[in-house]
């Protein structure tokens, strides 16, 4: 994009950290102009070493307007998220097409820990385990069941259509340091052929 305004608002309609329990509700908003006229969407199946499964290819436009919502509820051990968006785009050589796309996330921990919300930034932090490996304790342990899905086609761009499940297990070893576990079930709709794909995927990861 050569220029871009973007604005998010969250509401808590429950906020406790003495119950464990934050409900989070918010919608935003992002306007662009596309970098000299042009614009393409891409995306991945959820892994960095695979190509793009679906591409609308670049084409002519002179803006596009983005809106979407999220829903996020955490309990003590439960967590439930969703998030959808749309994409207007507004090119007259494509009829001005709207893609969309988002996820729906569940997850359950099975030992203690808590996952710190920012009330400032209006975001979940990163897990925190009660006792972490490096204190001799187990850190956490967490189940997590994710759907997302994009859709690339409207008008006169054919794009394509992906969906993928995923199933994923980690060990948060401290807050700082965790193994993840995946294992991805996708199914791809483009060229007017159905393909499926399985991923088996795993990261370890450490940050400050």
């Amino acid at each position: 994009y050569s220029s871009q305004v973007s604005g998010r608002f969250v509401v808590l309609p429950v906020l406790s950290e003495k119950e464990s329990k934050v409900l989070h509700l918010g919608v935003m908003m992002r306007v662009g102009k596309p970098l000299d006229n042009k614009i393409r969407f891409r995306s991945r199946p959820e892994s960095n070493v695979a190509p793009n499964f679906i591409d609308s290819g670049s084409f002519e436009s002179d803006s596009t307007r983005m809106a979407g919502f999220e829903t996020y509820y955490r309990g003590k051990r439960w967590f439930f998220g969703n998030e959808y968006w749309w994409a207007f785009v507004s090119s007259d050589t494509k009829s001005n097409p709207r893609f969309h796309g988002g996820e729906v996330i569940m997850s359950y921990l099975f030992n203690d820990a808590t996952r710190p919300y920012n009330t400032a930034g209006g975001y979940f932090r990163a897990l925190v385990p009660k006792r972490n490996v490096f204190e001799g304790g187990r850190g956490a342990w967490e189940l997590a069941l994710r759907y997302t899905r994009s859709d690339f086609n409207d008008k006169t761009v054919r794009g394509g259509t992906f969906g993928r499940f995923t199933s994923q297990v980690n060990w948060y070893l401290s807050q700082n340091v965790r193994l993840e576990f995946n294992y991805g079930y996708g199914r791809l709709n483009r060229f007017d052929l159905r393909g499926n794909t399985q991923f088996l995927q795993s990261r370890f990861q450490f940050y400050f």
